[in-house]
């Protein structure tokens, strides 16, 4: 029991563990119930075999209300099961079917006949998946940077889009009956004799099919409630359950009527929308702003008090830890721990200004502390109204371990919306998606961040070795020369400057591919007609529906970046303590030899390193990024012209694990790391090269081009539970965090509490610490599910002092 928090009822408590325990198996459910809807429906229009899918699936699916739980809803045939989505993928499945169970981390299960099962229906899709279709959709070219591992789209050609928020304040205001209403009066006007007209038909029917089949779920559980009721000899589950058959008799069709039936509407559509695709960062938005309505009444009326408030929000937060997926293995080292990405965001501010900071707003992190999971993520957002009290609670979560909350700031986030485009009362209003990423829950289009990972360290590998891949030795682009020959810094500048024009414009095309691939292929019916203003444009999410459209691309490696150009610039050019050629040679090499450890050492040592505040590599970090994005400001998705606003690219540094998946694929770098090894997280410093404090980190971080970095400026930092011990030791990091916002314009950060030696501890002994959660990257994971590779890199992250 947690002495601040409290702890979990007795029921809910059990039902964690009930959830916790079991095996986790893949599901074969809604594969065999896809693969039926795409035969019998394979010459309908996209929407309409789409809305057939979804209703052939929620119609025969199993269903079951678990003994403890006061909500309904599961999306396997059982809790923490992974479904096959096959429309996607199915070539890893049926590839690594025997090697599920043998993974090193995100262990999953299968029985021999559902392995049979996929191996059945695989030859449907050979030819139909997504992903055969996106990458015969890459130029020959580009298909060159996926398979290299350059530039990474796998996780986006192998499922679903999301990163977005659906409008979950207007579903509880309305209920489902509205959009059915709106949809059925935009059908009503149509002219089928103008094409364009015809096509929105599809859409608009495929709508109404599947309210009608959410609405046959929450029947179906309506039943099973009653059934189960009638059989029950508890007098109090007896009327839980009929309480949970009155509430989906109406939500969420009907608009909610109090709290409980506002969390039951939330997750029933959180977890349809994750049935239908497969997309992760699929968030809750600012959860303590739409539902607080619904509680303050209860509240004030006696209906609800603040302890039950409490156990049916841990019930959420249980039952949101059940969404499962299971990734193939390589796609699995940028995703390690099975996450999710559901994020939920409290605080902020209102859109005059004012805090926003309610009772629910304390009762969220206090449930969230109480439930100690990894799922869903929970975001702060900070402001300098932001009270210290609020504050401390924060900091008393951190404590526990989880990495949550993580702290997103107005200050510099808000301004950065603002200035693209984003109206002011949306920019008020946005929330946290998925990791860091930020967008405007139920008006921004799918994927708020890119479909693509840029390697940042192999990219200044190429442009020092004239455009070719050293690994490979394919010739990717122009380049400006080779590094051996070069006789000052400023080549070095050129190459990278001319590559990354080349490299950016790829990673566009490959993103266009996939993009256009998935609007060819896959809809998301219900989500997009829950995101404004699609049913209004009668064009899905992909056809440019929403009211904003605007994604990042993402950067991997940019300390790496960082330090590998100061360490060339110093060791090289000015101390010429080597030449270009020697420092060539010892990166083929993998600095082995006498030789090698000694040019090693002495760029280790004797260069400047990012996360110091030193202004030699923070200058030139900043110049190779703003060279990035003056490029990536020139380019437009696929959404552009098309209706919403926006339609551009920004930068993003949110690469969630796959710092540890591309370093696997990089030979070694300049900055002294040896090759294979994990490329650094995020904007974070490379391991224990920041010995200067978290100040200087911060500082640091401020000077890269934090307003263009919309998509993200991911910063983790770990502190040992020592320092978080005394009522000063909190105030110190409530005053380090109100700085690097306030002051230097910091944009995320979130902290790792735990030590060293509990992490070397826990990968011997993993029995002994089942519940410890590390913060992974933009996410949380529970430590002893990630791979070896994994949990050594967090192991060996800086822990700093205050």
């Amino acid at each position: 029991m947690n002495s601040y928090f409290g702890a979990l009822t007795p029921r809910m408590e059990k039902y964690r563990s009930d959830v916790l325990a079991p095996t986790r198996w893949v599901c074969t459910e809604r594969a065999r119930y896809t693969t039926e809807a795409y035969r019998q429906h394979e010459d309908k229009p996209l929407p309409l075999k789409r809305a057939y899918m979804l209703k052939n699936i929620l119609e025969h699916m199993s269903i079951y209300i678990e003994e403890e739980s006061m909500l309904a809803g599961n999306q396997a045939s059982s809790n923490c099961a992974a479904p096959i989505f096959p429309e996607y993928a199915m070539d890893w499945v049926i590839d690594e079917l025997d090697q599920f169970a043998a993974r090193d981390g995100d262990v999953f299960h299968i029985t021999e006949e559902n392995k049979q099962v996929l191996r059945d229906m695989a030859p449907f899709w050979e030819g139909r998946t997504i992903k055969a279709k996106g990458l015969a959709a890459m130029p020959e070219k580009s298909r060159l940077f996926y398979d290299l591992g350059i530039i990474k789209a796998e996780g986006n050609i192998t499922s679903g889009d999301a990163h977005l928020a659906v409008n979950y304040g207007r579903l509880l205001r309305e209920g489902l009956r509205s959009y059915e209403a709106h949809t059925r009066e935009k059908l009503a006007g149509l002219d089928l004799a103008v094409y364009t007209d015809l096509e929105k038909s599809y859409f608009y029917q495929a709508i109404l099919l599947v309210i009608e089949a959410v609405r046959t779920f929450a029947g179906r559980y309506v039943k099973l409630a009653r059934e189960q009721a009638t059989a029950c000899h508890s007098p109090k589950r007896k009327a839980e359950l009929e309480r949970i058959a009155d509430t989906l008799s109406r939500v969420p069709y009907e608009p909610a009527q109090n709290f409980y039936e506002a969390l039951q509407s939330i997750w029933l559509i959180h977890l349809v929308l994750q049935i239908e695709s497969n997309g992760h960062s699929l968030s809750y938005g600012r959860l303590d702003q739409y539902a607080y309505e619904y509680y303050r009444r209860d509240l004030e009326n006696g209906t609800l008090t603040e302890a039950e408030a409490g156990e049916l929000l841990t019930n959420l937060w249980i039952k949101t830890y059940t969404i499962n997926k299971i990734r193939s293995w390589s796609h699995t080292q940028y995703s390690a721990g099975s996450p999710l990405y559901q994020n939920v965001t409290v605080g902020g501010q209102t859109p005059d200004g004012k805090d926003a900071v309610n009772q629910l707003s304390y009762l969220i992190i206090r449930s969230d502390a109480q439930v100690h999971l990894p799922q869903p993520n929970l975001t702060v957002r900070y402001h300098a109204g932001l009270d210290d009290r609020f504050m401390k609670e924060a900091v008393e979560l951190l404590k526990l371990g989880t990495g949550m909350p993580a702290f997103n700031s107005d200050e510099i986030i808000i301004p950065s919306l603002i200035k693209k485009g984003v109206a002011k009362e949306d920019a008020y209003n946005y929330s946290a998606i998925g990791c860091v990423e930020v967008a405007v829950p139920g008006k921004w289009g799918y994927r708020c961040t890119g479909m693509s990972f840029l390697n940042y360290p192999k990219t200044l590998l190429i442009a020092l070795n004239d455009g070719f891949d050293p690994k490979s030795g394919e010739k990717l682009c122009e380049g400006t020369g080779h590094f051996r020959d070069f006789t000052s810094f400023n080549q070095v500048m050129l190459a990278w400057d001319k590559v990354i024009t080349q490299f950016t414009k790829e990673n566009v095309i490959i993103d266009t591919a996939v993009d256009r691939t998935l609007e060819k292929y896959t809809a998301d019916i219900l989500c997009s007609a829950l995101v404004d203003d699609c049913i209004e444009r009668g064009l899905n999410l992909k056809e440019g529906g929403a009211v904003y459209d605007m994604i990042s691309d993402l950067q991997v490696g940019i300390a790496n970046l960082a330090d590998s150009l100061a360490a060339i610039k110093k060791c090289v050019f000015e101390a010429k303590l080597f030449t270009p050629a020697e420092l060539w040679e010892a990166l083929h090499n993998n600095y082995e030899g006498e030789k090698g450890e000694r040019i090693r050492h002495a760029l280790l040592r004797k260069a400047p390193k990012f996360g110091n505040d030193d202004d030699y590599v923070d200058a030139l970090i900043s110049e190779a990024y703003d060279m990035h994005v003056r490029e990536i400001k020139k380019y437009k998705n696929t959404r552009y012209g098309r209706g919403p606003i926006g339609g551009n690219y920004y930068a993003g540094t949110s690469s969630i694990s796959a710092n540890v998946g591309q370093g696997l694929g990089t030979m070694a770098t300049p900055d002294g790391r040896k090759a294979w090894e994990p490329l650094a997280e995020g904007c974070a410093p490379c391991h224990a090269m920041d010995i200067n404090g978290p100040t200087a980190v911060f500082k640091s971080v401020a000077k890269l081009p934090t307003e263009d970095i919309t998509g993200g400026v991911l910063l983790n930092q770990k502190i040992t539970p020592q320092l978080l011990q005394t009522e000063e030791d909190k105030q110190k990091l409530i005053q380090l965090i109100r700085g690097f916002f306030n002051q230097l314009q910091g944009f995320h950060v979130q902290y790792n509490v735990v030590s060293k030696e509990t992490l070397r501890e826990a990968q011997e002994k993993p029995d002994q610490y089942s519940d410890l959660i590390v913060r992974v990257a933009g996410y949380s994971a529970f430590f002893n599910v990630l791979s070896r590779k994994t949990q050594d890199d967090i192991i060996e992250r800086t822990e700093q002092t205050l």
